[in-house]
């Protein structure tokens, strides 16, 4: 049976991909959206479909949604360094006040709910891989902080409104993801490396470049996502590749891929508390979800090489 389905953040990256998968398997969706890191470009191939519709709306306001809603997706917030350092209190209010106003509809709705979390929950982290049971190692004060910290608020009261009023909630952490319609210069690794090689240019390392990440591609997050959803799973379930590399093996992948021979070059670290490694234990998505990524980091890189290729030249950039 078709489901009505509110995706806030609806206009981002991630989020516009959801769209398209709860569109794909015939549900309607309602895409919120303030545009402030969120582009109408992503959803621009949806305008005109009988089952979506976009609402410019800031959802740290109070909430209103006409008709039935099914489930609740809240993928609204700014994601990247750049926006911590641009937007703090932005990202601290969607990540509180945001989360409540759209629980609060979800449980007006009696609709399942579902917060998009993150690995930076986990912080600069002590125990490798990172598993849902670590509790996290992050600094309040410093500039990442409004960002995670909002965001493990957003757990605790995503938690909260399940005990407390039964809304059915799943929480999903989320671990480093990349694919087409990612900003361009969102400050993040991979369209940096990217844009930085399809110009001809040296690909900037902060520090000595081991500090580890590991990457999943867009269709895979989206997947883990759609069987989150509809799973019985209300505690925090960790959606990553474990594939982990070091920046400088992520980079030298994508200067192969490109065909970039400017090599690299080392900077001095741009901000404190950057996780030194990052690899997600999935254990719980392959018991729980029958989950686990399929798409290896040279094809997710292959799909979306050619995208940013696109994007500059119709940016007039390459």
């Amino acid at each position: 049976m078709p489901l009505a389905i509110l995706i806030t953040g609806g206009a981002g990256f991630l989020g516009s991909h959801l769209c398209d998968r709860f569109l794909s398997e015939g549900h309607r969706v309602i895409a919120m959206d303030n545009l402030i890191t969120g582009n109408t470009d992503n959803i621009a191939h949806l305008a005109g479909h009988e089952r979506f519709t976009f609402i410019k709306y800031d959802v740290t306001n109070y909430m209103f949604v006409e008709g039935p809603l099914d489930a609740v997706l809240h993928f609204a917030s700014p994601a990247s360094p750049i926006d911590y350092l641009e937007l703090p209190i932005q990202t601290l209010k969607v990540g509180a006040l945001g989360t409540h106003k759209v629980l609060g509809l979800a449980k007006h709705k009696q609709a399942r709910f579902l917060l998009a979390s993150t690995s930076e929950v986990y912080g600069d982290p002590q125990i490798h891989p990172q598993p849902e049971t670590y509790y996290g190692h992050v600094n309040p004060i410093g500039p990442r902080g409004v960002y995670d910290e909002a965001k493990r608020f957003a757990e605790a009261l995503t938690m909260a409104y399940h005990n407390c009023h039964g809304v059915q909630t799943r929480i999903v952490r989320i671990f480093n993801t990349y694919g087409p319609r990612m900003r361009l210069r969102d400050g993040r690794v991979v369209p940096n490396f990217i844009i930085q090689a399809l110009k001809g240019e040296p690909l900037t390392l902060y520090g000595d470049g081991l500090q580890t990440r590991s990457f999943q591609y867009v269709s895979d997050l989206v997947e883990g996502i759609y069987r989150l959803l509809f799973s019985d799973e209300v505690e925090p379930v960790n959606i990553g590749n474990p594939g982990e590399f070091t920046i400088r093996e992520f980079a030298e992948v994508v200067n192969r891929l490109t065909g970039n021979s400017a090599g690299m070059i080392c900077k001095d670290l741009r901000t404190r508390d950057d996780p030194q490694v990052r690899q997600p234990d999935i254990t719980k998505a392959r018991r729980i979800l029958n989950w686990e990524p399929a798409v290896s980091l040279e094809e997710g890189l292959e799909r979306t090489i050619p995208w940013f290729r696109e994007e500059l030249r119709r940016r007039g950039e390459l």
